[in-house]
């Protein structure tokens, strides 16, 4: 065989393994998904009648939030996903609170659930409801934004004041979405900030530095591996005003998109 013939050769087996390799690759991506949905599903198929009796009231959600955590470790530790909490300051727990994150990834939720031990409630978006089966507890426990409608983002605030009066906490993802592959951070919306002002309780920046690798809404994409979660000093609002919101919303963006240029690093 000639030295070219060998080269050829070799050059031919090497493609052959990389295309094997890559078709793997992506059954790995297919039941990856699938078996997150199970891990999803498993859980509160098991818990449900629990499950119905802590959403019953809403005396009972520190209850259900509970339970909310016990799932969201069970997913996280099932998909491989070694999270790791690094908090420069903790919530007193008998206080209320605005928690905003990052949003890349849909395992977003069960680490936040995971990374706060107060409880509280997720402002959403509408069309989570329709997921079967999670969607059920999703839309009785969560409050729902229809982004869309002016009257639906109005009615935010009066059900965010309701259960604000029951001592629960507040989680919103203040870029209103997940943004493209390319964008690390989006811009803020102002809702959060608006009702963290109005109802004077404070802003809990936190940033998830490894979702999108993880598990991000790209379907043929993730691995197990680190959850890196950064829970920064809180953003007093004791005294701030409507006239504030832009400020308050600039200095909680620039927090978590410094942090996650510094993960990078």
């Amino acid at each position: 065989m000639s030295k070219g013939n060998f080269f050829n050769r070799i050059a031919q087996y090497n493609y052959v393994f990389l295309r094997t390799m890559k078709i793997f690759k992506y059954i790995f991506w297919v039941f990856y998904r699938i078996w997150f949905y199970i891990l999803v599903a498993i859980p509160i198929l098991i818990l449900l009648p629990i499950l119905l009796v802590s959403i019953a009231k809403e005396a009972w959600y520190p209850l259900f939030f509970r339970l909310a955590r016990f799932w969201a470790k069970i997913i996280l530790v099932g998909m491989g996903f070694a999270y790791k909490i690094d908090r420069e300051q903790k919530p007193d727990r008998s206080k209320s609170y605005m928690f905003i994150a990052n949003h890349t990834s849909m395992a977003d939720i069960m680490l936040m659930l995971v990374s706060v031990r107060n409880p509280f409630v997720f402002v959403g978006k509408a069309e989570l409801a329709k997921i079967p089966l999670f969607g059920f507890f999703y839309k009785r426990t969560c409050i729902l934004v229809d982004r869309s409608s002016a009257k639906s983002r109005q009615a935010v605030f009066l059900r965010a004041q309701r259960r604000l009066q029951t001592g629960v906490s507040i989680c919103i993802f203040p870029e209103g979405g997940v943004p493209e592959e390319h964008i690390d951070l989006d811009t803020f919306k102002d809702g959060a900030f608006r009702l963290a002002i109005n109802h004077q309780i404070p802003i809990v920046p936190i940033t998830f530095a490894d979702n999108k690798k993880r598990f991000s809404y790209t379907f043929f994409s993730g691995s197990p591996g680190r959850m890196r979660v950064k829970i920064h000093k809180f953003l007093p609002t004791e005294g701030l005003t409507a006239k504030d919101t832009r400020t308050l919303n600039d200095t909680s963006r620039n927090i978590i998109f410094n942090q996650l240029q510094a993960f990078k690093k």
